[in-house]
């Protein structure tokens, strides 16, 4: 399971910084400058328990998982929001300024975006459990 969760967490922050990379040059920066945040690390790692998720919810259409993945997504993105606002005074993503921002913590128009990630990570969570976790 750590051996999962450090592989969630690397692949949580190489997706964000990808992501932000992109959203850089979309801006016109050729810079693309890009970013994450040390805590995130754990909080992608804890797409470890997605797994458990995953195989309870397998025979769901692929659009009921979809819904769960981005309810549980937005969940978890929430919820360690508020505990690092709580804890140390910020919460690192601030989308206090953002359309459709739920107390700065998520932004509902990030819910395709979630529903498409949970869906990839079945592919992910499938290739590693067919591949014994030896894809490296």
């Amino acid at each position: 399971m750590l051996r999962k969760f450090i592989f969630y967490g690397t692949l949580g922050w190489i997706t964000e910084i990808l992501w932000t990379g992109l959203k850089s040059l979309l801006a016109g920066r050729w810079t693309l400058d890009s970013h994450t945040y040390l805590w995130m690390f754990p909080i992608y790692g804890l797409a470890v328990f997605l797994e458990y998720v995953h195989e309870e919810i397998r025979p769901y259409k692929w659009w009921a998982r979809g819904l769960i993945y981005m309810t549980l997504i937005f969940g978890v993105e929430y919820l360690t929001g508020y505990l690092l606002d709580s804890l140390v005074g910020a919460c690192p993503w601030d989308y206090s300024d953002k359309p459709l921002s739920v107390k700065g913590y998520i932004r509902l128009d990030y819910g395709p975006v979630w529903f498409m990630a949970g869906l990839l990570f079945e592919q992910i969570h499938d290739k590693i459990v067919k591949n014994n976790f030896n894809f490296f």
